[in-house]
């Protein structure tokens, strides 16, 4: 055990320090309730088997008993604006339209041709109705069946019910949701805690000003995981450790779907000694993109204002101009940290007042190695404004950076850096001779979280 460790390793393992309940004592405006809770449970410390992860087997129970059973998220509202306007989600060997009826109602149809199965879109767009591409048969924006050519040859057809198939579909936040299950639990208490918890912003208010995917050669958890914990930035994002308090973050899980990781920021890692509130500031500030990264100019520090101070009224100001919000009340936290839910099994919202950055992992397909990553970002425009046109979804080829677009500003390079790591994952856990993964007790408890959920309906 170094130093550092030896001064900041506590009883049962938790960090000794500065922790983010200790920063929110520093707050001079009230602080959320939501904010105050910590729910950690013990879930034991057993190694999980890398079998979880590189088995086709194991893959197929998933396919077979968890993702026909969860909700799962598939787009935004404003993606399917208006009547006939859908998007084509695929998972595994499912595909669902989910479209926008003339009712202005969403409604989830299975993608397959009551005719001989071909899919009725291959693709997301907008319609006036599903017609099949191999020999016309279609159907209403409502499913309902309009007919097929030849109709005289199918008059056995007369008397079935030939709408198209559904599936639940349900909105939080301004996302839309999917279930295959029909006797699946309401959205709204599946999502547990998170609805309360994001009562302070409105997501269904904001609007997609990023969407950005790429496949990544990676079982679809292992990619997921590695947004579960911030204690990877020590040794992965070494350029971000000045400003992250990556040891000091805190880990909670809620109820079965939801778990929970704050990182505090505009604070240095507790890895490093001796980083003046005015390096703090110079490396956030070119990071983010609002000073050059090889200038040497210095910062103006207001006496007696903290580095964590500083950001977050930079960032009120900055907020408010893009909402048109009183944002006086917001805590520092609100306006700075890293604060980011999970709802099993994946999809992953910050919390924040503005650049709400969205994590979707998918498989990709029936290949356990391989997954499909989506990153959002979810921006404010002015109250009372027309909200802006969705950003498209950006698909960059696997061989491209993410830090080669441009719309992804300080992200792209760190998605990078994580890049470099997950298909090394996949690979190292189909060489094990150990066979097994052993997990941090509390900094990767979310990760043990999320594999006793799943368990739930593996093992049902």
């Amino acid at each position: 055990m170094n130093k550092a460790e030896d001064k900041k390793q506590g009883d049962g393992g938790r960090f000794k320090g500065t922790t983010f309940q200790d920063l929110l004592d520093q707050e001079t405006v009230e602080v959320p309730e939501f904010l105050r809770i910590q729910s950690n449970p013990s879930m034991g410390d057993e190694d999980l088997s890398v079998d979880r992860y590189i088995s086709q087997d194991f893959f197929d129970l998933e396919k077979e008993r968890m993702w026909p059973k969860v909700w799962q998220m598939v787009c935004r509202e404003e993606d399917i604006a208006e009547p006939g306007d859908h998007h084509v989600y695929n998972i595994i060997d499912d595909s669902v339209i989910i479209t926008r009826t003339p009712s202005h109602a969403i409604r989830g149809f299975i993608n397959s041709c009551l005719h001989r199965g071909r899919c009725l879109r291959d693709e997301s767009g907008t319609v006036t109705e599903f017609r099949c591409p191999f020999h016309g048969a279609t159907w209403d924006l409502d499913g309902q069946f309009q007919g097929i050519p030849c109709q005289w040859d199918f008059d056995h057809l007369a008397d079935r019910d030939m709408a198209l198939p559904e599936v639940k579909t349900a909105t939080w936040g301004g996302f839309v949701f999917i279930n295959f299950d029909p006797d699946c639990e309401p959205l709204e208490s599946y999502m547990e805690v998170m609805p309360e918890h994001f009562s302070r912003y409105p997501l269904e208010k904001y609007f997609k000003g990023v969407h950005v995917q790429r496949v990544m050669q990676c079982n679809w958890k292992v990619g997921a995981e590695a947004f579960m914990e911030s204690w990877h930035t020590l040794e992965t994002h070494q350029q971000i450790l000045t400003f992250t308090g990556d040891e000091n973050s805190q880990y909670d899980t809620f109820g079965a779907n939801v778990s929970r990781s704050v990182t505090p920021m505009a604070v240095h890692s507790p890895h490093l000694e001796n980083i003046s509130d005015e390096a703090i500031i110079r490396d956030i500030l070119k990071l983010s993109g609002r000073m050059a990264l090889d200038s040497d100019e210095g910062v103006e520090m207001p006496e007696g204002i903290s580095a964590r101070r500083y950001v977050a009224d930079m960032n009120r100001e900055m907020f408010e101009e893009a909402s048109g919000q009183d944002l006086s009340d917001a805590t520092m936290a609100e306006l700075e940290d890293a604060i980011l839910y999970s709802l099993f099994p994946n999809f992953q919202v910050w919390v924040g007042y503005n650049g709400n950055i969205v994590y979707r992992f998918l498989p990709n397909g029936d290949d356990p190695h391989s997954c499909i990553f989506d990153v959002m970002i979810l921006l404010r425009y002015p109250e009372g404004g027309e909200r802006p046109d969705p950003a498209e979804c950006v698909v960059i080829p696997e061989d491209q950076p993410f830090s080669s677009v441009v719309e992804l500003g300080a992200l792209g390079p760190v998605f990078d850096q994580d890049d470099a790591n997950l298909p090394a994952v996949q690979r190292g856990m189909k060489a094990s001779k150990k066979g097994t993964v052993s997990l941090a007790s509390y900094q990767e408890s979310r990760i043990r979280h999320l594999h006793a959920t799943l368990d739930n309906y593996i093992k049902s």
